[in-house]
């Protein structure tokens, strides 16, 4: 069965469809000799080059892998950076079979939840407007929103690329400049949230991906780390793109992969501020011990125990055991 040359690579894990098309367009694709144009199909017995490379192509299914990462501010969405500045593709872990594609992107300035997939054809499905696929925002906003500008957005705003809205605006909570929004949109445009706001005459202070289609972000994710979704999530967001669910394309993670990534959180948005989780002493540990067990004079003591010298209240090191509860933000 023939297919198209650009659906073929994508399959393959080489990146989306739209790259595969304009890496034909530049020329950097040959079948059988010749340099490819857009349209070439292929049935998987010709000879193909991209970048006068051999691509081999397997018949066996292939074993989709897909992450979420949570993206810090100041990381580009790019595989390079003529600037230098640090990708994301920095702190992704390895992967076997293909290379990791990012579904959609994130400014510098946005940080937040990215899925990235090695198939193609479903970052493909994903980003394409037909799916309709939502994305939920955390935007802090500077500026007084009136009930006008919540219809004029949801309405519609006309861009030179076309026209944006949001489908749902909800307060969040928050007071002064520090107001926080969800908003809810099935766009993929460049920095299409800032300009809605903007376009209202407000200021996005902060930005946050915290939803992408059925996946939401889990707040145990740190910044700068990735998880692989599991098999329900799985199944949930193939069915946001359309595609089916098949146990042999399923990637399933090491038992302790899930450990390795899920570590304490260090932000929580849900009340949009960031609270340090208080820490145990020592003190506090053998204390919570003697209160569930008992105290020592009820247990046999060790001759070294015995032996030692008794100290009063005076002489006995102090060491405070109070709970460290302040609060920071670190953006």
């Amino acid at each position: 069965m023939s297919e198209r040359l650009q659906k073929v690579l994508a399959n393959l894990g080489l990146g989306s469809r739209r790259a595969m098309e304009d890496w034909i367009r530049e020329g950097r694709v040959s079948v059988n000799g010749k340099v490819a144009i857009l349209g070439t199909t292929v049935d998987g017995s010709e000879k193909i080059l991209v970048d006068g490379k051999p691509i081999k192509l397997d018949d066996s299914p292939l074993v989709r892998r897909i992450i979420a990462y949570h993206k810090p501010i100041g990381e580009v969405t790019t595989r390079n950076d003529p600037e230098g500045r640090k990708t994301i593709f920095d702190s992704l872990p390895p992967i076997k079979n293909g290379r990791w594609i990012s579904i959609g992107r994130l400014d510098i300035n946005t940080q937040g939840l990215l899925l990235l997939t090695n198939d193609g054809e479903f970052a493909n499905k994903m980003m394409h407007p037909s799916s309709e696929v939502e994305r939920e925002y955390a935007v802090r906003v500077l500026g007084t929103l009136t009930e006008e500008m919540v219809t004029a957005m949801k309405t519609g705003v006309e861009f030179e690329d076309g026209i944006s809205k949001f489908d749902e605006i909800l307060y969040s909570g928050g007071e002064g400049a520090n107001i926080w929004y969800h908003v809810i949109l099935k766009g993929g445009k460049n920095r299409e949230v800032r300009r809605l706001w903007e376009s209202q005459g407000l200021t996005v202070s902060r930005l946050m991906r915290i939803r992408y289609g059925s996946y939401t972000m889990p707040k145990s994710l740190r910044q700068g780390h990735s998880i692989d979704l599991d098999i329900d999530a799985t199944k949930a967001i193939l069915e946001d793109a359309g595609m089916p669910f098949r146990i042999e394309n399923f990637y399933a993670p090491p038992e302790n992969r899930k450990a390795a990534y899920k570590a304490k959180p260090s932000k929580r948005f849900s009340n949009h501020s960031v609270t340090e989780k208080p820490k145990t002493s020592s003190v506090d540990s053998s204390r919570k011990m003697k209160a569930e067990f008992g105290s020592s004079n009820a247990r046999k003591t060790s001759s070294r125990s015995s032996e030692r010298p008794n100290r009063t209240s005076s002489e006995r090191p102090t060491r405070s055991s109070k709970p460290n509860n302040r609060r920071y933000d670190r953006d």
